[in-house]
C-alpha cells in the first residue's frame, strides 16, 4: 500500500512540475489555435468546391433553397431592344395604330389586305435598300411559337416575365424552334415578305403584348420592362378617374331631371288647375255681360226710330 501511494505521489509531483514550466501553457494555446485555424480553412475549401461544382452543372441559372428555379434578376433589368442585328440600318415604315393618335397617324397605320383596312398592332421595320436583314430577340425569353403562316409568313413568339410577349412576323426564315431559350440580341430569323402587308416589302413586323393586349413598341424601345408596369398602373388610375367623372356627371344629370320633374309636378298641381278654371269662368261671365250690354244698347236705339215712323204715318 505504501509503495502504491509513493508511486501516485511521485506521478502527481512530476505532472505538477511539468505544468509549472513557463512554456507549457503557451505551447498548448498555440497548438489549439493551429488546430482550429486548420479546421476553418478546410471547411471553407470544401464549401468553395461544392459551390463550383453546382455552378458548373448549371451556370446560367440558380436554384432556391427549395430546389425551385430561381428568377433571373437581369431579365427584369433588360430594356426592349430594336429587333435587328444592326439597329441603325433599319427604320419604321409603318407605325402602331394608336386609338389616341391623330386622324392622319391613324390612316397611315392602316394595313390594306383583302379589300379591308386593318389597324397595325405593331411596327414594321425595314432597311432603306429593301434588302433582308437579321432579326434578333428584343428581350431574353423562351420561344413559345415558331411556325409558318400562309398570310403572315414565318411567325415567332417569345415569352418573357410578367405576362410580356414579343412577336416577330413576316420572317423569311426562323432559326429557332418552340421550347428554345434565347438571349437578348440573339439572331432568331431573317426579315422577309408576307401577303398581309405586301406594300411593306422585305420587313419584320414587331409587336409587344402585355397579358394579350398589343402595346405601342415605339413607346418602350430602349426602356426597361418595368416601364410597362408603370404605364399599366397609370392607365388604371386614368380609367378610375374617368369612371369617377362619369359617375359624378350621371348623378348631376339624374338630380337635374328629378328637379325638373318636381317643378313640372308643382306646376300641374290641383290648385293651379282650379285657379286656371276659375279664371276662365270669370272671363266667360265678363264676356257674357258685355254682350248683354251691347244688346240692350241696340234695343234702345231702335225705339226712337219706331216712333218717328209712327208720326210720319
Amino acid at each position: 500500500m505504501r509503495e502504491e501511494e509513493k508511486k501516485r505521489t511521485s506521478q502527481n509531483s512530476k505532472l505538477q512540475q511539468f505544468f509549472r514550466k513557463r512554456w507549457v501553457f503557451p505551447a498548448i494555446y498555440l497548438v489549439s489555435a493551429a488546430v482550429i485555424l486548420t479546421a476553418v480553412l478546410w471547411y471553407q475549401s470544401v464549401s468553395n468546391n461544392i459551390s463550383d461544382n453546382l455552378a458548373g452543372d448549371n451556370p446560367s441559372k440558380g436554384t432556391s433553397y427549395k430546389g425551385e428555379e430561381a428568377v433571373e434578376v437581369n431579365a427584369q433589368a433588360e430594356s426592349f431592344a430594336t429587333p435587328a442585328l444592326d439597329p441603325d440600318a433599319v427604320k419604321v415604315i409603318k407605325k402602331f395604330y394608336d386609338l389616341d393618335g391623330s386622324k392622319e397617324d391613324q390612316e397611315a397605320a392602316l394595313v390594306f389586305y383583302n379589300n379591308t383596312y386593318h389597324p397595325n398592332k405593331g411596327i414594321d421595320l425595314a432597311k432603306e435598300d429593301g434588302k433582308e436583314f437579321d432579326v434578333t430577340a428584343s428581350l431574353s425569353g423562351t420561344v413559345v411559337k415558331a411556325e409558318k403562316d400562309p398570310i403572315l409568313g414565318q411567325v415567332i413568339e417569345l415569352e418573357h416575365t410578367n405576362g410580356v410577349v414579343t412577336v416577330y412576323q413576316s420572317l423569311a426564315e426562323a432559326k429557332v424552334q418552340a421550347g428554345d431559350k434565347v438571349e437578348q440580341n440573339e439572331v432568331i430569323g431573317t426579315a422577309g415578305n408576307n401577303l398581309f402587308n405586301e406594300e411593306g416589302g422585305v420587313h419584320v413586323h414587331f409587336e409587344i403584348r402585355k397579358d394579350g393586349v398589343a402595346l405601342n413598341p415605339s413607346q418602350y424601345l430602349d426602356k426597361p420592362v418595368s416601364s410597362i408596369k408603370d404605364q399599366a398602373a397609370e392607365n388604371e388610375d386614368t380609367k378610375a378617374s374617368e369612371n369617377a367623372d362619369e359617375d359624378a356627371a350621371k348623378e348631376d344629370s339624374e338630380a337635374s331631371e328629378n328637379a325638373d320633374e318636381d317643378a313640372a309636378g308643382e306646376k300641374d298641381s290641383p290648385a293651379d288647375e282650379n285657379a286656371e278654371e276659375n279664371s276662365k269662368q270669370t272671363d266667360t261671365e265678363t264676356q257674357k255681360d258685355a254682350n248683354d250690354e251691347d244688346a240692350g244698347s241696340e234695343d234702345t236705339n231702335s225705339q226712337p226710330e219706331a216712333s218717328t215712323d209712327s208720326s210720319n204715318a
